[in-house]
């Protein structure tokens, strides 16, 4: 049962998303109460694409940094805001555009894939982007006679590079949290406890951990999965944050986190309370200066053509 002063809060919010005309995107990492209150959650594409369908004048984006420059890229004529700007992501910072462009140098014929965990600035540099669940489709879309750079994360670029058989120049990046801090030992731990179970991995996970899993998805991936399997329990190997979106869509069915101290620090920065004064103060507003917008733009236009 939730408290008075939660229902206060749940009713403000209500209220405020009504006057601003505003709508609210969350991803799937959020904590349950952020999910709830959500017009909309997802994972990164499908957040991407109802910032680019939505007809609300402000988009609070409950994730982190990136996401909500990726909303300010597809939407500029919206007001875009983010309810702590100091969400960010260890992934995205892991490349820059000057480095992305020093690595263009040495392979000028390349194609560029960015994960959309990026900046825009990196964006701007990039010939496509792609998300977790489109990886494959983005690779496989560019001819086979060109050499396609991917940036930043490794494990995803593995997975990538195995499943389309293309050889990809893979920047060395990785998501520090929550998906390097499970290991294949966890697997094997959360294996003996839950035999029966089907373990479901996210791509950025290290190779030993995709190796063990029966599925390697995104979170809507993870989603579509469960609904689909004849399974009952599953092993969750991602961010815990997940767990209350795949319950929720599956309450019949048991989920077990692969290591409940998979946990993104930033994406549980935002509170109902930060949703509340991001509201009523119109704060933190997410803008990318518009020559880099526009370049950005184009890449991820490339990658939802493709999906």
């Amino acid at each position: 049962m939730k408290s008075k002063k939660t229902n206060q809060i749940l009713d403000k919010i209500k209220r405020l998303k009504k006057e601003r005309r505003a709508v609210i995107l969350a991803h799937n990492y959020q904590t349950s109460d952020v999910q709830d209150i959500a017009d909309f959650t997802g994972d990164s594409l499908e957040l991407s694409r109802k910032a680019a369908e939505t007809k609300a004048k402000v988009i609070v984006f409950c994730g982190v940094n990136f996401m909500a420059e990726t909303a300010s890229i597809l939407s500029p004529d919206k007001k875009v805001i983010i309810p702590d700007n100091q969400a960010g992501c260890t992934l995205a910072d892991m490349i820059t555009a000057d480095k992305l462009k020093t690595l263009k140098s040495r392979h000028p014929e390349a194609v560029v894939v960015s994960y959309v965990n990026t900046t825009a600035e990196v964006k701007a540099e990039s010939d496509i982007c792609c998300t977790s669940s489109n990886s494959i489709q983005v690779v496989n879309s560019i001819p086979r006679d060109k050499e396609i750079i991917f940036v930043p994360d490794k494990n995803l670029c593995r997975f990538t590079q195995e499943e389309t058989s293309r050889k990809l120049i893979c920047w060395q990046g990785w998501c520090s949290t929550p998906h390097t801090n499970i290991s294949a030992e966890d697997i094997k731990k959360s294996k003996q406890a839950h035999p029966d179970a089907k373990v479901m991995v996210h791509p950025e996970c290290n190779p030993e951990v995709i190796d063990l899993a029966d599925e390697v998805v995104s979170t809507s991936g993870m989603l579509r999965f469960a609904k689909r399997s004849k399974a009952t329990e599953f092993i969750v190997g991602t961010e815990i944050g997940m767990l209350y979106s795949l319950k929720k869509a599956n309450p019949k069915k048991e989920f077990y986190p692969a290591n409940d101290k998979a946990i993104c620090p930033t994406m549980k920065l935002i509170t109902l309370e930060k949703v509340y004064q991001a509201l009523k103060d119109l704060v933190y507003i997410v803008k990318v200066e518009e020559s880099i917008r526009q370049r950005a733009k184009k890449a991820i236009d490339r990658m939802l053509e493709v999906s």
